[in-house]
């Protein structure tokens, strides 16, 4: 014992003293009251951050036709900017519309965090050592700051950031539809808590983990840290997650092309045995629809049936047998299955699991990412650790169907790996996905390879990739309806002028002009017809038409949509003719420019033309 501690003698110490203090203490713990007292998550700048999911901005989406790829068709879409203003820019015309959405977002390792976001606290709420000698918290000066573990609001700042970006990503899912988001260490708890927070406990699928490297660092104190990790929430826990069936007993993914459904790795004619000497089967000729096909491989070996010939005429019989090049192969259902013993189709009785365990292959490595990507740009490596097509692709099948029109979201897209799935996996199973990516125009390292190569910022990686990718999958499927294009929209503020009046005395002649005209000069007929699609509510990817209307130049957008169509034209002159023609295509909704029109007469002029010839249509002018 240390000589320095004081001994007490237990024999002075005054017993009943000490029983009636304790007794006293027990008394006050039975009097202490928890109703105040709840299990809840908060961090500094929670109640900012909830404020900030609901505040209003004053911007729009402004197309970049330069940027884009078959603008006009696609339903494809890049978002260039900060995806907090993304989404809400998407939330009307997206409002539960989206199937899934898969995001990579900063880990906070302290050198990934670059969103600005201005979540301030005053110091009397918050004391830590990051503060300058006036008291300021100190975070950095940089417009996109790295989040340093320096800072001591570190993990607070990127759930700040996280929030609001996750709260109106809820509000885009479909009912049935579900988020997977990419995280490690670092966060993965904080991350838990805040979509517990913002979807619903119950609303928790799995944890998945997912190998990221098999090779060791070297750098490791105890173990080799080799995986991350998918986090899955569905919107509603009432529905049922896992509806699209993915994988039969053997394990194997079932595909689809414009004949049906087929197992991948099999061949076309999955009819056909591939060992020879198969007991049920012959080698025999078979007559189906006028042509008969014998069990031959392309290299003309002899082969026999997989089935006998009278299972084989009663798949026929069925209407089950699929026609492929010199061969057959059986349709193949999601929901039912050939019975051997009844030679008939009977319902699926058994429930197929999804292992998350496969994600601990090497195919999920971030290897695949880095190494298919380098390859897409001809030995350049442009991008650090990109996620693998693989894992993007299976996280979509599992969650979406080929034989719906889904649309799959990813607002930390990076270079573009979730667009680049999308339209592989289309080209694969006959989909027609669609995707949203956005992406910050974040410049890049000027020592990386990617600035080396000119590329500015990370958008332009994306865009490029998708570019790449679409003209990749086209000529590897140069028959299949693919959507390989993609709409780049860029986050910028309001066509409006801001009408702030100066002082008599300040207004000066250019002044003057402005409020003649309340559009900014700088925008463009398709910034001023984005703009009025988006106060419309109405998606960004329906088909857009240019006619010529006499000396005007028209746009038709989804005009052969009858629950959308809109007809705009935004020539600084629009003569009673042109108006006259755009009513007699009665659309949903006709739009104008307000300069376009000399005086209040032609105003007046423009609706009586639409009351008399097209009653119905909606007259907007901007």
């Amino acid at each position: 014992m240390n000589d320095n501690v004081e001994k007490i003698d237990l024999n002075r110490v005054d017993w009943k003293s000490s029983r009636e203090f304790f007794e006293s203490l027990g008394e006050a713990l039975d009097k202490l009251e928890d109703k105040d007292e709840s299990y809840d998550f908060t961090w500094v700048g929670k109640r900012k951050s909830i404020i900030e999911a609901g505040a209003p901005i004053n911007k729009i989406l402004r197309p970049d036709l330069e940027a884009s790829k078959d603008f006009d068709n696609t339903k494809n879409m890049l978002i260039v900017g900060d995806n907090l203003d993304a989404l809400k820019l998407l939330q009307e015309s997206y409002l539960g519309k989206i199937k899934m959405i898969y995001i990579d977002p900063p880990y906070n390792t302290g050198h990934d965090f670059v969103y600005h976001d201005n979540f301030t606290v005053k110091k009397a709420d918050f004391e830590d050592n990051s503060t300058d000698s006036d008291g300021n918290v100190i975070i950095s000066e940089d417009e996109y700051a790295e989040n340093s573990k320096a800072n001591g609001r570190f993990h607070s700042d990127w759930l700040s950031m996280m929030y609001p970006r996750l709260r109106l990503a809820r509000n885009l899912l479909t009912d049935d539809g579900a988020i997977f988001i990419s995280i490690d260490d670092n966060e993965q708890a904080n991350l838990k808590k805040l979509c517990d927070d913002v979807f619903g406990e119950d609303n928790f699928i799995t944890q998945i983990p997912r190998l990221t490297s098999a090779q060791r660092s070297g750098q490791e104190q105890y173990m080799n840290v080799s995986h991350d990790y998918v986090m899955c929430y569905v919107k509603n826990h009432n529905y049922d997650f896992n509806n699209i069936i993915t994988r039969d007993l053997t394990n194997k993914i079932i595909l689809k092309d414009k004949n049906g459904c087929y197992i991948k790795g099999d061949t076309k004619a999955i009819l056909a045995a591939i060992t020879q000497g198969y007991s049920k089967g012959g080698d025999y000729d078979f007559e189906y629809n006028g042509k008969k096909y014998s069990p031959v491989t392309k290299d003309g070996t002899r082969n026999r049936w997989l089935w006998s010939k009278d299972r084989m005429q009663a798949a026929a019989d069925l209407g089950i047998l699929v026609e492929t090049g010199n061969t057959l192969r059986m349709q193949l259902y999601l929901d039912k299955r050939f019975d051997e013993k009844t030679n008939s189709l009977v319902d699926k009785d058994e429930k197929l699991i999804f292992h998350t365990a496969d994600f601990m292959k090497s195919e999920y490595a971030n290897a695949n990412g880095s190494l298919g990507l380098k390859k897409a740009f001809d030995g350049c490596d442009i991008f650090s650790n990109p996620k693998p097509i693989k894992l993007i692709e299976d996280l979509i099948r599992l969650n979406t169907s080929s034989l719906k029109e889904d649309i799959v979201l990813d607002f930390f897209s990076g270079s573009g790996t979730t667009g680049h799935a999308v339209m592989d996996l289309n080209a694969e199973d006959g989909g027609k996905r669609q995707y949203i990516c956005v992406q910050l125009d974040e410049k890049t390292d000027e020592k990386s390879e990617a600035k080396k190569a000119g590329y500015d910022t990370i958008d332009q990686i994306t865009a490029e990739r998708l570019r790449r990718a679409g003209e990749k999958i086209k000529s590897e499927h140069p028959e299949a309806d693919i959507d390989t294009g993609f709409r780049v929209f860029r986050v910028d503020g309001s066509n409006n002028n801001e009408n702030i009046r100066k002082p008599l005395g300040e207004i000066d002649q250019s002044d003057m002009f402005d409020m003649i005209d309340n559009v900014k000069k700088d925008r463009t007929p398709l910034d001023l017809l984005f703009g009025i699609i988006y106060t419309s509510a109405l998606p960004f990817d329906l088909k857009l038409e240019t006619r010529k209307i006499g000396e005007n130049t028209v746009y038709m957008y989804g005009y052969l949509d009858e629950n959308t169509g809109l007809i705009a034209c935004f020539d600084d002159e629009v003569p009673e003719e042109t108006v006259k023609e755009i009513a007699k295509l009665n659309p949903l909704t006709a739009a104008f420019k307000d300069s376009s029109f000399k005086n209040s007469a032609e105003k007046i002029n423009l609706s009586e033309h639409f009351r008399i010839i097209s009653p119905d249509t909606r007259v907007k002018v901007i």
